[in-house]
């Protein structure tokens, strides 16, 4: 794993996750997605605002950029390491976009894309935790929370503290709660919208 090859993948991880397809979805339906719902240019916004199709739309392109920022890597070098640095980056592109001011959404979709390709069983898991949550309290934010929170503990357990994707599922887990903290907020006030 060479310093070029470092800063190669995480260029194009940070650039692939930068791309705002719910801000261009929104904008060719003459929507400013940061003025309409709760502003975060995501699927669940897009989906409040546009409909399920379109929401449905932006999520899986979302995802899309996560897995491609992670297979990638593993095509061109064979490195689960790179492979996980080009998902970090794609997560931090989408969440801390340079072509929107360094404004993004949560980074939910894109996590899961770049799991289904590092870590798919942490990743079942994690689907199953999220749907219960959501659809016991039909609140999309906490059931992204418990999500996170399942990666690191089902990593844990899966694999071992000596293993990359432990730590990757500690760092998943920090950078999904605290891009959901405005979250955090409201529902502690009892004001986060329920789906």
């Amino acid at each position: 794993m060479s310093v070029f090859s470092i800063i190669l993948v995480t260029i194009i991880g940070y650039l692939l996750g930068a791309i705002s397809f719910a801000v261009i979805i929104a904008r060719s339906k003459g929507v400013d997605i940061f003025k309409e719902g709760s502003g975060n240019p995501g699927a669940t916004n897009v989906k409040r605002i546009l409909g399920n199709k379109w929401g449905h739309a932006v999520f899986t392109l979302d995802a899309l950029k996560g897995f491609t920022a992670t297979v990638l890597p593993l095509m061109v070098y064979g490195d689960d390491r790179l492979a996980i640095i080009g998902l970090i980056a794609a997560i931090l592109g989408h969440s801390f976009s340079v072509f929107l001011k360094f404004r993004g959404g949560k980074g939910v979709a894109t996590t899961i894309g770049g799991l289904l390709v590092l870590m798919c069983p942490v990743l079942l898991l994690g689907l199953v935790v999220w749907l219960i949550i959501f659809y016991t309290k039909k609140v999309v934010a906490l059931a992204s929370i418990f999500f996170a929170g399942s990666l690191p503990i089902s990593a844990y357990f899966i694999y071992s503290t000596e293993d990359p994707r432990f730590y990757l599922g500690l760092v998943l887990a920090l950078l999904i709660v605290v891009r959901h903290r405005s979250n955090i907020t409201r529902m502690f006030s009892g004001n986060e919208s329920k789906f």
